[in-house]
């Protein structure tokens, strides 16, 4: 073997990948990310209603929101969601399309008016509200391979050390058996052996593993990635005002996380480094990695808000929202296709086809709003808000994190085996800052034009971003996304008649990311088949509701 082919191996091996649990830090940060939902007035003036309330969506925005009301209010929304993806490549460019519709918020708000100039009411709100949604699906052509996934999955192969054993033994840790505890070896080195992706070379007991990208090896690759699922929250609100001044409220949010993902990742290489019954050989390899991968979860968070507005022209609000803290569970599978020198597909599965299943804690970031609002005459409003997020502190941990010692529990120790990933997300990402502003216009008593933009930045690290730093995956999946800032252009009409209202937006958002096949080592110059992402959405939003 020449010394080209064993750098290729060797190179990659500084990156790591859990053996049995499915979440990394990649994961912590696609669960983290919130959309730009809620009631059409909200979204056409671009989300800045933290000092401005009335409004069903800031309930759980800003909940002092809720004491601004004067009357009752039911109110629902829809969303009409046209998304496309653009993934650019050596390969090309490749578009993708599709189209949701989404009941973006339910809800109302029920005014109990008190006999005191000083407290006039006490309002009461429930809502549900769509705070994020997965959906998206991308994909294309990657171009000409300067390195194969089998080559990573060798350098992982070696990085922890494995025997010919580790990836075979069937006694004690069953790797196709999850009520067996599952392999000690990372599942996707023994899809990989089982593939004849990674070859063993010297030693059973120390050998040095190598993949199939080698001197003369050319080759193309391709992927896909569909995501379906969102976060839903249910709200319930209570607030009131003081002297019509200081306005507060607070709200008790029950989150439903639901998140659906299946990838599939292809080469195909000419002059590959095959192992067969004669020995390693060069032949032509056709090969796929499919991923399938689900998580469910419930949450709890509490959120309190202050609105001041010291003169009917100026209001100022402050809003806190602690994590949401999830008890979640997670379901992953694996297979690869394989045929060499134009033979047979043959295929192999994790745990036989059956999916792996681990439960978690999941603690989402801690958010702070400051807004502020004026009001010019009976026809202007001007809204802006400041939303910082302490992305940093996503947190991981065990479902159960006691060790049982038997009845004395006073000698237990703590742990918590997700330290490395939170390790890795303070690594990887940092806070995110979101400034948002809007503006309405009153044309006539009846009708408002309103207009608004947002920004939020990217969360991640320019350290992460550049491919300074080694990026830890999980499970049987390799790949990443590093999602840059968000940008939201909104505009929207209005109409209130009678108590009844009707609101209209059109939003715009763009967004851009890189989406790799696996980590590359930047030390040695080797990239892994990689893609520019541009992701563009546009949404027609209608509210219609009834205030009485």
């Amino acid at each position: 073997m020449n010394y080209k082919f064993y750098l290729f191996s060797l190179a990659l091996s500084a990156g790591s990948i859990t053996p049995l649990m499915a979440q990394s830090a990649i994961d912590a940060m696609r669960l983290t990310q919130q959309d730009m939902k809620g009631t059409a007035r909200f979204m056409s003036m671009g989300g800045a209603f933290g000092a401005l309330g009335g409004d069903l969506t800031t309930i759980s925005q800003n909940p002092a929101g809720i004491g601004v009301y004067r009357s009752n209010e039911i109110g629902i929304t829809f969303d009409l969601d046209l998304q496309s993806a653009n993934s650019e490549s050596g390969a090309g460019s490749f578009r993708t399309d599709q189209t949701k519709f989404l009941i973006n918020n339910i809800g109302g708000v029920l005014t109990l008016r008190l006999p005191s100039k000083a407290v006039p009411n006490l309002n009461f709100g429930f809502t549900y509200n769509k705070t994020a949604s997965f959906n998206r699906s991308y994909g294309g052509g990657l171009g000409d391979m300067q390195i194969s996934m089998s080559n990573w999955m060798a350098g992982v192969a070696n990085s922890n050390g494995l025997t010919v054993g580790d990836v075979t033994t069937t006694d004690t840790f069953d790797p196709y058996n999850p009520n067996d505890g599952g392999s000690a070896a990372p599942w996707v080195t023994i899809l990989g052996y089982d593939s004849y992706l990674i070859n063993p070379e010297g030693n059973p007991d120390n050998p040095n593993w190598t993949g199939q990208f080698g001197q003369g090896t050319s080759g193309t690759a391709s992927y896909g990635v569909s995501e379906s699922g969102g976060i839903d929250s249910f709200n319930i609100a209570i607030g009131g005002n003081i002297g019509n001044v200081v306005f507060w409220g607070m709200d008790f949010d029950i989150t439903n996380l639901n998140y659906n993902m299946s990838s599939y990742y292809q080469e195909r290489m000419e002059n590959a480094y095959v192992m067969s019954d004669q020995g390693l050989e060069q032949t032509l390899s056709d090969w796929s990695l499919r991923n399938w991968y689900k998580v469910n979860g419930t949450g709890f968070a509490y959120k309190l808000g202050l609105i001041f507005r010291p003169i009917q022209e100026f209001r100022v609000g402050f809003a806190f929202h602690t994590p949401t803290y999830y008890n979640i569970s997670e379901q992953f599978w694996a297979s690869t296709d394989y045929s060499y020198n134009e033979g047979p597909y043959n295929s192999q599965a994790t745990n036989d086809g059956v999916p792996g299943y681990n439960e978690l804690r999941y603690r989402s970031p801690w958010h702070m709003i400051v807004s502020a609002a004026g009001v010019i005459g009976n026809n202007l409003i001007i809204s802006a808000d400041y939303e910082w997020t302490q992305t940093s502190r996503t947190h991981f941990k065990d479902a159960s994190y006691i060790y049982d010692y038997g009845w004395d529990y006073s000698y237990a120790p703590t742990f918590n085996s997700y330290e490395g990933v939170n390790m890795d997300i303070k690594s990887y990402y940092r806070n995110q800052n979101t400034f948002r502003v809007g503006a309405e216009f009153r044309v006539t008593p009846k009708f408002s034009i309103r207009a608004g933009y947002s920004n939020v930045s990217s969360p991640v690290r320019e350290a992460a971003s550049d491919g300074h730093l080694n990026i830890n995956t999980a499970g049987t999946n390799p790949d990443f996304r590093f999602d840059n800032s968000t940008n939201y252009y909104t505009a929207g009409l209005g109409y209130r008649t009678s108590g009844f209202y009707a609101d209209l937006a059109y939003v715009h958002k763009q967004q851009s990311a890189s989406w790799h096949a696996f980590d590359s080592d930047a030390a040695s110059n080797i990239q892994a088949p990689k893609a520019n992402l541009n992701f563009t959405s546009n949404q027609l939003v209608l509210s219609l509701g009834y205030k009485f």
